[in-house]
C-alpha cells in the first residue's frame, strides 16, 4: 500500500483526441516534485475514435479497477484533458465511478460539446460524441451534471481555439476555474494550470 494512502489517492490521467499519455510528461514531473511518487501516477491510453458510452467507459472502468488493485487504494483522482473528459465522466455518472472517484478535474473538456466536433463527426465517433447535440453530451448533462459524492473541477481558457465556445467546459455544481488566455494544448504545460490541479488534489473531498 502506498505511503500516501491516508493523504491522497492515485491520480489517473486521461489524454485527449489523437494523442496518448505522453502528453502528461510535464504534469507528471510537477506532481512528483510536489510529493507524489511515480507509482501513484497512471496514464490511460485509449483509441479516441471509439464510442464514449458503448466502449470507452467500460474500458476505463477496468483500467481504474486495475489501478486500485495495484495500489491497494479504494479511491482515485482523475485529471482529464479535452475528449478524455467524456469517458471519465460517463464512468462516474453511469458506471459506478462516483463512489470511487474522489476528484475529477477537466482541462478544456467539451462538457457541453464543441462545434468543431462537426468537422470530423461523419467518420470519427469520438468527434461525434463531442458535438453539442450528441447523445453522449445530452445524457451526461441531464438531471445533474455533477453527481455526488465526487468533487468536480473544470479549468478552461477564453483563448481555447478547439472548444467552441470555450465556456463549454464549465459544469453546474463544479468549481469552474478560468485561467489566462491560452490555446487548447497549452493547458498541458501551464504552471498556472498545474498549481490549480495541485491545490484541488490537496483539498480532499
Amino acid at each position: 500500500m502506498s505511503d500516501f494512502s491516508l493523504e491522497k489517492p492515485p491520480v489517473v490521467l486521461v489524454h485527449g483526441r489523437n494523442t496518448d499519455s505522453g502528453v502528461w510528461g510535464e504534469l507528471n514531473q510537477f506532481l512528483i516534485n510536489n510529493g507524489y511518487s511515480e507509482n501513484m501516477l497512471f496514464g490511460w491510453n485509449y483509441d479516441t475514435t471509439q464510442s464514449t458510452n458503448e466502449v470507452l467507459s467500460a474500458k476505463f472502468k477496468e483500467y481504474v479497477k486495475g489501478v486500485l488493485q495495484q495500489t491497494g487504494e479504494k479511491k482515485v483522482d482523475i485529471v482529464a484533458h479535452s475528449l478524455g473528459s467524456l469517458p471519465s465522466r460517463w464512468y462516474i455518472k453511469f458506471d459506478g465511478g462516483k463512489d470511487i472517484v474522489r476528484n475529477w478535474i477537466s482541462l478544456a473538456g467539451p462538457n457541453h460539446g464543441t462545434a468543431l466536433g462537426y468537422l470530423c463527426a461523419i467518420w470519427d465517433q469520438g468527434c461525434k460524441d463531442m458535438t453539442p447535440d450528441s447523445w453522449v453530451i445530452s445524457h451526461l448533462n441531464e438531471d445533474t451534471e455533477t453527481p455526488a459524492p465526487t468533487k468536480y473541477t473544470t479549468i478552461w481558457s477564453p483563448g481555447d481555439e478547439q472548444i467552441s465556445p470555450p465556456t463549454s467546459t464549465k459544469l453546474s455544481g463544479a468549481d469552474n476555474i478560468e485561467v489566462s488566455s491560452m490555446k487548447h494544448n497549452d493547458l498541458l504545460s501551464s504552471q498556472e494550470v498545474f498549481e490549480h490541479i495541485l491545490s484541488t488534489l490537496g483539498s480532499g473531498n
